[in-house]
């Protein structure tokens, strides 16, 4: 005889329970699923049912409660390991919906037992389930952060699987200028495809996002994709130097074992000349958290034109007076319409004249990151103080612009 199943109250509240309700042994053992560990549902109602000497004895099929849907539990455990036949994973864990009448039931036992030891039905078949699956797939139970989660629909057989994202960190090179870092949907159709966009959905043909997900996808075969870049240069920039950290995750992907220096290779030759990426590794969502709050330092190569001939002096002069200047930007006119209205304060931490030719120079900026590097140069109408065209006394637009190092990361 088990001494906590034999304990007085337990016996008052199972022989009530029992009294009023045809239940099968592992209904009626797991109204008291918290007394005594090591058993089974199943063992405890078996004894119970001794302990208070009741000889009849209802199985799962005839059971009042469950009505034999404790006995799918090989069938369901069966259903889930086909589903998950074709998907690469390390972890799982079980997630079962039951019908509500089910529920109901439940729900009035312990109203009429005031049980304090119970546990849900859902809680057993999602256990049982899991260890047998354990067994059968080789892989472990994670109840934190499952790679995959199964969830069985127990009145339809139908199985609905929540897949982690696949993360994939690296760094990418940008080579050509008028290509955008992410997809751009037009803005009339909003991706579905009109005459406007040629019925492509997009506003640009392709995207860094774009040239680097699309062979990820091929090879997990995953349904989507979501990029994460750490900041982003503008369209018509190119980003030179170290690369810019991103983090690309793959939705809903098959499979998750991948050769990245492979994978790198082949990307890159498919997009010579336009784009290169590096460093790939696996990463996770404190990643994408830690570059999208990032602040690192960027340098920049800046190729400048003025409304006259410049004068060295005065640019080398302009140059040095920048350098360790905060300045104070107002949200500038191409972005106001994404972007709040409000003055940001950046740091240019140095500036160095490259070259002076007439009315071309090209200058090394090196600045927080955030700062709008082409109102830096041509004021904005203001909006920017200090700005180089004021500090020269000649209007200057930025011609062309590199990023040519990300510090920090």
């Amino acid at each position: 005889m088990n001494d906590t199943l034999a304990d007085k109250k337990v016996l008052q509240i199972a022989d009530k329970t029992i009294s009023n309700y045809h239940l099968c042994d592992h209904c009626f053992g797991r109204i008291f699923a918290k007394v005594d560990h090591g058993l089974t549902n199943q063992q405890r109602g078996e004894i119970l049912r001794n302990n208070l000497k009741i000889k009849k004895k209802f199985y799962s099929k005839n059971c009042w409660l469950c009505n034999g849907l404790i006995n799918e539990i090989v069938h369901f455990s069966n259903l889930i390991k086909d589903s998950l036949s074709s998907y690469e994973y390390e972890t799982f864990l079980v997630g079962s919906k039951v019908d509500e009448d089910i529920l109901d039931k439940e729900q009035e036992i312990v109203n009429f037992t005031g049980s304090e030891y119970t546990e849900s039905i859902k809680t057993e078949l999602n256990r049982e389930i899991g260890k047998i699956l354990e067994q059968n797939l080789k892989k472990e139970v994670n109840f934190e952060k499952p790679t995959i989660m199964a969830i069985i629909d127990t009145s339809f057989d139908e199985i609905n699987l929540q897949i982690s994202s696949l993360l994939i960190y690296g760094r990418y090179k940008k080579f050509k200028r008028g290509i955008p870092q992410t997809r751009w949907f037009c803005k009339i159709c909003y991706g579905k495809g009109c005459k406007r966009c040629n019925f492509s959905g997009k506003l640009y043909e392709t995207s860094v996002e774009e040239l680097i997900a699309n062979r990820f996808l091929e090879i997990t075969g995953g349904e989507d994709e979501s990029f994460h870049g750490c900041g982003r240069e503008d369209i018509d920039a190119r980003m030179l130097g170290n690369g810019r950290p991103f983090v690309l995750e793959i939705k809903n992907p098959k499979k998750r074992k991948l050769n990245f220096l492979q994978l790198g290779k082949e990307i890159n030759k498919i997009n010579k000349h336009t784009l290169e990426i590096s460093n790939l590794r696996y990463s996770n969502k404190d990643e994408i958290t830690r570059l999208k709050h990032s602040n690192f330092r960027k340098m920049y190569r800046v190729v400048l034109k003025s409304a006259k001939t410049i004068n060295n002096e005065k640019l080398k002069k302009a140059a040095i007076s920048l350098c360790g200047k905060k300045i104070g930007q107002f949200t500038p006119s191409r972005v106001a319409h994404r972007r709040a209205k409000m003055v940001r304060e950046k740091h240019i931490y140095d500036c160095k004249v490259e070259s002076i030719d007439g009315v071309m120079a090209t200058l090394i900026i090196e600045a927080e990151s955030g700062t709008y590097i082409k109102e830096l140069i041509s004021g904005d109408e203001g909006k920017t103080q200090p700005n180089l065209s004021d500090l020269i006394g000649i209007p200057c637009q930025v011609t062309e612009l590199d990023v040519i190092n990300i510090k920090g990361e």
